[in-house]
Order: structure tokens, then sequence, then C-alpha cells
């Protein structure tokens, strides 16, 4: 083991308390999204990079989410890793579920509790980590480092990363690093295509007695949303090394997604998200509006899948269909020399070989993919996403900071 690799190495040992104090801050800073507003939590990463003189800068489209991108150049001309991460969580929603304090990062059996802790502030906080480990290496290292901490992720809204890499293409670099919550066995390349549709079915509507002068725009609505069950028979011709990559991995697709996940990885799936219409129950609805979320997968264009969705809504008259948000399935080859490290890392930390899968739910890596940079997410596993009770296994958390900090030193010193 070279001296950089075993010195990063004592010091993430040495900084356990300091990493645990400063994750379990910024769990207490709420910062949900829906609404959006990470100010709270954004203070408190300041403080972290401020206090131990980090160089970095706000850039905030939206005053109520602020983001950070933070840079430094090594010794000389060399590589770019970006680190990237974010602060905002998924709201809590009903706390009754909840055994612990959604907002208290309570340590209980070698767990933290707390909304977001999971995804993913454990894995922010670990960016920040990385990037004070390497920083402090800077005079013995080539290249650039570069994190970025942004907000307005869980909607895939325009004032987190969309915006700084549109803003900022300085910090593409050459490989991003992302640290969403995977599941420590296995690596994602690439993750399927987010297409968010929204379908408006309107009727004239008319007093509930009178079922004669209205079709009920509700019952329209329910027989658009069946036929849209065709969506999940898309043939999906899935590029060969997609497929070879894929190969022999359900065990673990299954393992780090729950079971089932594998069946559903290579086909188009749908989720009717919400459903609104009527106004009174004695009133025949005269608007309904449905939205679905539908994740394309490699191999299948989001235009194939908006075509047929428009074909079937074309059967109902009184239906219109809007495309709200789309992004076509990406992924970075699963035998670049960054995925071998990270698996390379992982075993020697850990003892197993993380095999290279697609992943089922988006990430802000997917926007470097968009701008041809290899992105790679390896994070903890996620434990109760979204759920009550969400947590993360504290030793996964510092395998994921010492994977990351490791393969990222590894990477800029490839060329030396």
């Amino acid at each position: 083991m070279s001296d950089l690799r075993a010195q990063v190495l004592a010091w993430i040992d040495e900084d356990r308390d300091a990493f645990l104090e400063f994750l379990g801050k910024l769990v207490r800073a709420k910062s949900p999204n829906p609404p959006g507003d990470t100010v709270e939590a954004a203070m408190v990463v300041e403080e972290f990079l401020t206090e131990r003189q980090l160089p970095h800068k706000t850039v905030a489209p939206n005053a109520a989410m602020p983001n950070f991108i933070g840079s430094f150049d090594g010794t000389g001309p060399g590589r770019h890793v970006v680190f990237n991460g974010h602060m905002d969580v998924f709201p809590v929603g009903d706390a009754s579920g909840w055994t612990q304090d959604p907002w208290g990062g309570a340590i209980v059996d070698g767990k933290m509790y707390g909304r977001g802790v999971n995804d993913m502030k454990s894995g922010t906080a670990s960016i920040l980590f990385a990037y004070m480990y390497l920083h402090r290496l800077r005079d013995r290292l080539p290249g650039r480092v570069t994190m970025t901490a942004v907000s307005d992720e869980e909607t895939f809204g325009p004032d987190g990363a969309r915006y700084i890499i549109e803003n900022n293409p300085e910090i593409l670099g050459d490989i991003c690093l992302s640290t969403e919550p995977t599941g420590i066995h296995s690596v994602r390349f690439a993750e399927k295509g987010p297409l968010r549709l929204k379908f408006t079915v309107r009727t004239p509507g008319a007093h509930g007695a009178y079922t004669h002068k209205s079709k009920n725009a509700n019952e329209i609505a329910a027989r658009l949303i069946l036929a849209l069950d065709e969506l999940r028979q898309m043939a999906v011709n899935t590029p060969p090394h997609i497929v070879e990559a894929l190969a022999g991995t359900e065990e673990v697709i299954d393992k780090v997604a729950s079971p089932g996940a594998a069946k559903v990885l290579q086909k188009v799936t749908l989720n009717i998200g919400t459903i609104n219409g009527g106004v009174m129950h004695n009133m025949l609805p005269g608007v309904c509006e449905v939205q679905a979320d539908i994740r394309v997968p490699v191999g299948l264009s989001p235009d194939d899948v908006i075509a047929l969705a428009k074909s079937i809504a074309g059967r109902y008259p009184e239906a219109e269909m809007e495309v709200i948000a789309r992004q076509d399935p990406l992924w970075t080859d699963p035998n670049h020399e960054m995925c071998k490290l990270i698996q390379r890392n992982v075993q020697e930390l850990a003892g197993f070989t993380p095999p290279a899968i697609v992943s089922l739910p988006g990430t802000d890596a997917r926007l470097w993919r968009a701008k041809g940079i290899p992105a790679f997410v390896y994070g903890v596993t996620p434990y109760n996403v979204a759920m009550a009770d969400e947590y993360v296994d504290i030793e996964e958390v510092f395998h994921v900071l010492k994977t990351h900090t490791l393969s990222a030193l590894d990477f800029l010193m490839a060329e030396r």
C-alpha cells in the first residue's frame, strides 16, 4: 500500500467521531424537497468548508436552494475528478410510523436514523470529507479535484446540478463519482431514463344525478390508466455489452434493490403517481388529471414510449397528453478504468467485488453522462429510503468514504 493510501485510511479512522458529529448535525438540518428549502443544511456545509479553509463558492439561482462548488489544483497537469452529492431529502410526511425522531440523527445499535441520512446526507458528508483529505494531499497530487454539493435533486428540479452544469462547464471533469445509496454490493454504471407524462381528461361535467348529460372524466381516466399497461409490455433491444455486463447479476440486483428488481431492470416501468379529479361526490367530474412516472430501460428510446402513450391516449377523445420531463437512458462503459478501481478497492477493503449494474432510480450522475463524462455511483445500502425509520449502517458509511477517496486518489495518480 502506498504511503498516500495509508495516510488517507489513517485520517478516516482518526476522524470517526468528527464525521459522525458532522453527519448528525447535517441530518438535524431540515431540508425536505418539496418544498425544497435547503438553507439550513447549506449552512452546515458552508461552516464545514469554511472552518477547514477548503476552496468553494456558492451558486444559488434560487436563494432557498443554494449549491456549493469546490475545486483545487494539484501540483501540475493531470486528470480531473468530480464528486457529486445533494443536500435535499424526501419529506417526512406522516411521522407516526417512526420509532426515532425523523430529524434527530440518533445513533442506535450501529445505525444512524433520520430523514435523508441514507438518501443522501451520509453520501454528501462522505464527498465533503473525501474532498478535504485530497486537499490535504494537494502538494503531492497531479490534476484537479472538484466537489459539488447541490440542492433540488429529489424532484430533478432546475436549480441544482442541472443549473451548475449548464452554467459552470468547468466542473464536468474527466470522471464523476456519486455516493447515492446504491448498496455496497454493486456499482452503478447506468440508469433508466426518467419520463414524466401528464394526461388531462376534460368533459362538460354536470350534477351527479344527471349522468346522461356528461361523461365522467374520472371514469375515462380510469380506463386510460388501465390501457397504459401496454407500456410495460414494450420490447427492449438491450445493447450486447449491457447484456454481457448484467449476466449473472440477478441475485445481486435483487439483494440491493429488493426481490423482483432484476425482472424489471430492463423493462419499461409505469407508476401512476397522482390522480386528481372531481370537486364533490355529487357532481360529475369534468376534469381529471393523471401524472405518470415512467422509467425507460437502456436499449429503448423515450420517443418510442411517448409515441405509444400518445397512441393510447388518442383512443379517448376527451384526453390529451403532455410530456413534462424526459431523458434518455444513459450509461458509462462498465469496463472503464474507474469502475475497475472501485471494484478493486472494495475487494481490498471488504473482501468482495461488486458487479457493475444498471440503476432503477435516477441520480444526478445522469447529467454528467449526458455531457459525455463517465460517471459511476457507489453508496450505502438504501435502507428505508422515503420510509419510516430511514437509517444507515455506520460501518457501511465509512466503507463508502474509504472507497471513494482511495478510488479518486488512484485515478489521479495513475498517470504518474
